[in-house]
């Protein structure tokens, strides 16, 4: 309900404070009104949800005039040009460079900046071979110089892979000179048949030094559509030539707190909450297809670069870590998740619930994904406290690195539009780069279908999904302003999450 009282209140805790960039106050200000406002009539039921912590709209604001999550096709760009921003198809490096920078300024998102680079790598190749190797790197390094500078957001995610190109090899080793700059998260493709040794172990000497790239499990992902798929924000995977309208979650952890017990949540609340969750996610998905401009007019989809019929809802969830063992603790059991097979048991009964009710539900739109919502592990939003981002095991309760492994890798594979783990290592990691690798192949072997890591002695670090400089953090601690965006997302997990007392591994 918008009254004068509480939107000047919002608006001066934006305007009073004086960590937060010129940008950063102008982007908070633009999402005000949204959040203010009712565009579509929402159930009683669903509000009372959404009060109890049990739905989140995840600061969309009750509607939205972009997709949250877009994932241009860059190939038409450099195939094509772009009419409407004058720009012809590239015939060399610099102008390929330069086509890049220009066209991401328009891609809009949900921070307000591009979450999907492309496939930087393989668009950079052909143009590499006409060109002085050393000059190449000139022009790549300025290019992530200037992507650092002008994107101050680290859900911008660059793609490689997973085939090793010279661009390939040029940007991680520029991005390991560059390894203090947070922007942009990087993943590489990796498919252990087509990515060589040698580029992977740069990749994991890379990570180490600045926690990027990441890897995805490219024999799954490149299933997942019939389109090609690209990682985008977080670790989210979606199609290329489309993206994702929309994300809200179910807090698990919540929902746990009002059962019962576990037959009362999974057969009454779960399906209660997920069904008053997709309709949300549907009306707004039709608010923004025939309400807005952005479908209509876009020169975007006028010109080709996206598609509606490549755009599917995401739906979230987190707490799966503290669900359970409340609800193990409400039963008289002792198990907890991660070091019981009853309570691993009790997770995978949830999770096979909460598919069965979302997939159940039929949109009128999310053509690519069957006309059906993507489950998607979500990583956390800085307000959750003692809430663990989607089927992890919560910080501080890890589990062996092998065992922590196998973990994973039976729960990875319920969520197509995104899930991840994170670990840190030691110094042992950088002295033996090859045995992480072989980590990584026998948890994506296992099922896993995203490995993130960095070195405990890296000033850049990953936060749940996003990348966050730790000396960024201390100064906005200290109230003074950052330029990177989401370094106040980090803060909060910092302080609500002990990002910073993840287990660290060792090779040893």
């Amino acid at each position: 309900m918008l009254t004068i009282g509480n939107l000047k209140n919002d608006v001066m805790s934006v305007i009073n404070n004086c960590a937060l960039t010129h940008e950063q106050a102008m982007t908070s200000l633009s999402s005000i009104p949204m959040n203010h406002v009712e565009f579509f009539e929402t159930t009683p039921k669903f509000r009372e949800l959404v009060e109890a912590g049990v739905l989140c709209t995840m600061t969309e604001g009750n509607a939205t005039y972009c997709p949250r999550y877009i994932c241009p096709d860059y190939e038409k760009l450099m195939r094509e040009g772009c009419k409407f921003l004058r720009l012809d198809p590239p015939t060399n490096l610099w102008e390929a460079i330069t086509a890049l920078l220009v066209f991401y300024r328009h891609i809009p998102s949900v921070t307000h900046y591009p979450v999907y680079l492309g496939n930087v790598d393989m668009m950079l190749e052909p143009f590499i071979e006409d060109e002085d190797e050393e000059e190449a790197k000139k022009m790549i390094r300025h290019f992530m110089f200037f992507l650092d500078r002008t994107i101050p957001d680290s859900y911008c995610h660059m793609n490689l892979g997973p085939e090793a190109t010279r661009a390939g090899r040029i940007i991680l080793e520029v991005q390991k000179e560059f390894k203090d700059n947070a922007m942009p998260s990087i993943t590489l493709k990796y498919d252990p048949d087509i990515t060589p040794d040698d580029f992977a172990v740069s990749s994991v000497e890379c990570a180490l030094a600045c926690a990027k790239p990441s890897f995805a499990n490219h024999k799954e992902y490149n299933q997942l559509y019939d389109v090609p798929y690209g990682i985008a924000s977080c670790y989210n995977a979606l199609p290329v030539g489309g993206g994702a309208f929309t994300l809200s979650r179910v807090v698990l952890s919540h929902m746990a707190d009002r059962a019962y017990n576990s037959e009362h949540l999974i057969e009454t609340l779960l399906p209660e909450a997920v069904a008053e969750l997709c309709e949300y996610i549907e009306k707004k998905i039709t608010f923004l297809v025939e309400e807005t401009h952005f479908f209509k007019s876009n020169f975007l989809v006028t010109e080709g670069f996206i598609h509606l019929e490549r755009f599917t809802g995401m739906f979230g969830m987190v707490g799966m870590n503290e669900c359970v063992n409340t609800l193990m603790a409400k039963e008289g059991k002792t198990g907890t998740y991660g070091y019981s097979e009853e309570a691993d048991a009790l997770a995978k009964r949830i999770l096979d619930k909460m598919t069965e009710c979302v997939e159940s539900y039929e949109s009128r739109f999310c053509d690519v994904t069957d006309h059906h919502f993507s489950l998607h592990a979500q990583v956390g939003i800085s307000e959750d406290c003692t809430i663990s981002p989607g089927v992890r095991i919560a910080i501080g309760s890890e589990l062996p690195l092998h065992e922590h492994l196998i973990h994973a890798s039976q729960f990875h594979p319920y969520f197509k539009s995104g899930v991840g783990d994170i670990f840190p290592f030691d110094e042992t990691a950088k002295r033996n780069p090859e045995a992480l690798l072989d980590m990584i192949k026998g948890g994506f072997e296992m099922g896993m279908r995203y490995f993130s890591t960095y070195g405990s002695d890296a000033d850049v670090i990953r936060i749940t999904g996003y990348l966050v400089k730790k000396s960024d953090i201390e100064k906005l601690d200290a109230g003074a302003a950052v330029p990177q965006a989401n370094a106040m997302w980090g803060l909060g997990e910092v302080k609500n999450s002990k990002i910073l007392e993840r287990k660290v591994r060792s090779l040893e």
